[in-house]
């Protein structure tokens, strides 16, 4: 069965949810999450198929507190199974200071994560203590790493990447590593950002796309890669585009497409692009994060003779 098609492609699969996050299990679901619009819960749905996620019934699994940590500004959950647990990362402020983003982790161990049982484990705790969001887990050559989004000691952009090595899934192990940080005109639209962090191994290379810029229609995709082999932990192993690899697109009504994740068909030989965009390009940068209309949206995408992803047809 095709699920993706090109009419999938030409309209939001699921509306009013940014941040998306699709992962394909196991058990045969495609599980999603993302932020809501009224930023205050996180939400699961699952369907045997990428498009029967747009009529999924969501499960709210967890609420945000009423005071102090973690009740502000629930944004980004991604829902991970590691060790044959569940967990999911997100970024919270505090009513206090709704900008106090950090990094939390719920954990599952039940094998079916809308039974119940999610618990918090606690922040997960980067080197320096800083706004930090949207962070993302993978598995590489048997060890688990981190890549996430914060601003750096020195306080000179928004937020710069970096990865660190995780002995266990609710850890962070110093010392953290940066990837990237805004250097080009494409990151620092509006704002001096790079977030949103996804990956991808293939072709023996590993892939980090990111976001950056505002959340406006200056919003788009950049490309880290690194060779497999190489020591994920050192700069050095990373090179960055210099271009960005997906942009608004005004003729296909998608604007300020960004913060992505991936997925594959059932059969695993269709590489899917997951990200979100608004249908307009008209927002008040001030207000863009609380202008509900950035949809899920999903694409298929092919890989060229270098080996490098292609997502803009």
């Amino acid at each position: 069965m095709i699920d993706v098609t090109a009419e999938t492609e030409k309209k939001p699969l699921i509306r009013q949810r940014a941040d998306p996050y699709m992962y394909f299990h196991t058990d045969g679901y495609y599980y999603f999450t993302a932020s809501v619009p009224e930023y205050d819960r996180i939400e699961l749905r699952r369907s045997w198929t990428i498009t029967g996620l747009a009529d999924a019934e969501p499960v709210v699994v967890w609420r945000k507190h009423a005071d102090g940590p973690m009740s502000w500004h629930i944004w980004a959950p991604e829902i991970h199974f590691i060790d044959g647990k569940w967990f999911i990362y997100f970024a919270a402020g505090q009513a206090q200071d709704p900008w106090y983003i950090r990094t939390w982790v719920l954990e599952c161990d039940s094998p079916d994560p809308f039974a119940g049982g999610w618990r918090e484990k606690g922040q997960l705790v980067p080197e320096w203590d800083s706004f930090q969001l949207d962070t993302t887990v993978f598995e590489h050559a048997g060890k688990l790493y981190a890549v996430w989004a914060q601003k750096r000691k020195e306080r000179k952009e928004n937020s710069v990447l970096y990865i660190a090595h995780m002995p266990n899934p609710y850890t962070i192990e110093y010392p953290q590593v940066m990837l990237s940080y805004p250097e080009y005109g494409w990151e620092c639209s509006g704002f001096s950002v790079n977030e949103g962090p996804a990956v991808i191994e293939r072709n023996g290379r590993v892939f980090v796309t990111y976001s950056a810029s505002a959340t406006d229609a200056a919003y788009c995709m950049g490309l880290l890669y690194a060779d497999s082999s190489a020591d994920l932990l050192n700069p050095a192993s990373w090179k960055k585009l210099p271009e960005p690899v997906f942009v608004t697109n005004a003729g296909r009504g998608i604007f300020g497409p960004g913060h992505n994740s991936f997925t594959t068909d059932r059969t695993g030989n269709i590489d899917i692009l997951v990200y979100h965009a608004r249908p307009y390009a008209d927002v008040d940068l001030d207000f863009a994060l609380y202008d509900p209309n950035r949809h899920t949206w999903v694409k298929r995408f092919t890989w060229n003779s270098d080996g490098f992803p292609v997502f803009d047809a």
